[in-house]
């Protein structure tokens, strides 16, 4: 309660079951700033993951993970400022809610793409590459349908999505890059516990905006360093040939 009492101004109480969290001004900048400020950095990395890819099968790779990653904090930056300083336009409030939950399965598919892609899977592993995609439309639907009322379920999706392909990841021969897969999926999951802390810790989203920055950072520099297998150069060149 001293707490609480102490951080009043940063913070308001808890969001009911089926309502959304409202946030002071200071998590509003706070929410605002800490994707904003991510933007350029993830537009020209992926700018320099697209120029580092040999072969048009990589382009297509490093151009799906780019627009996810960008996609996911220009759509989290844009709602955020809109439920700051419109709020009271409900409906495009709503709107962008919506689309930044939305995002956030289609990023989750996009920061798999490298290793699914580029990488040698087995028969039954290879039906990952178009199921991970499949969940994410799965999930756009259940933000369409069941937006914010149940949480539990909506976070339920987004921890399925985000470990499934992992398990198949892990159980490829290459192992290159599967330490820093590992970290940034460390990473994100103890940001969870933030993402879930609204009302409860002072600025909780806008740390957990820092979480996923830090875990984003450190999937994008794993695809930047780490080259892609020459075992799977007969896969790739086949893929290019489609293009």
């Amino acid at each position: 309660m001293r707490f609480r009492n102490r951080f009043q101004r940063f913070m308001n109480h808890r969001a009911p079951a089926n309502g959304r969290y409202k946030p002071t001004c200071y998590e509003h900048a706070a929410n605002c700033y800490t994707h904003a400020f991510l933007i350029v950095p993830a537009i020209v990395g992926s700018a320099l993951l697209h120029r580092l890819s040999d072969d048009c099968w990589e382009k297509i790779t490093a151009w799906i993970y780019g627009m996810g990653l960008c996609a996911l904090f220009i759509v989290s930056t844009v709602f955020h400022i809109v439920s700051w300083k419109k709020s009271h336009l409900r409906t495009v409030e709503h709107c962008f809610h919506m689309c930044d939950r939305m995002v956030i399965y289609f990023f989750i598919a996009a920061s798999y793409a490298p290793w699914l892609n580029l990488r040698e899977l087995g028969p039954l592993a290879s039906h990952m590459r178009w199921f991970i995609w499949l969940m994410a439309a799965g999930g756009t639907i259940y933000v369409f349908l069941y937006h914010e009322k149940y949480k539990v379920v909506e976070l339920f999706f987004y921890l399925t999505m985000g470990f499934s392909p992992a398990l198949v990841v892990t159980s490829m021969n290459n192992t290159d890059g599967l330490q820093e897969l590992a970290c940034g999926g460390l990473i994100y999951c103890l940001g969870v516990v933030f993402f879930k802390s609204d009302g409860i810790i002072p600025f909780a989203h806008a740390i957990w905006h820092l979480f996923v920055a830090t875990a984003a950072a450190r999937t994008l520099l794993c695809h930047l360093e780490i080259p892609v297998p020459k075992s799977h150069r007969l896969y790739s060149a086949f893929m290019t040939s489609l293009c």
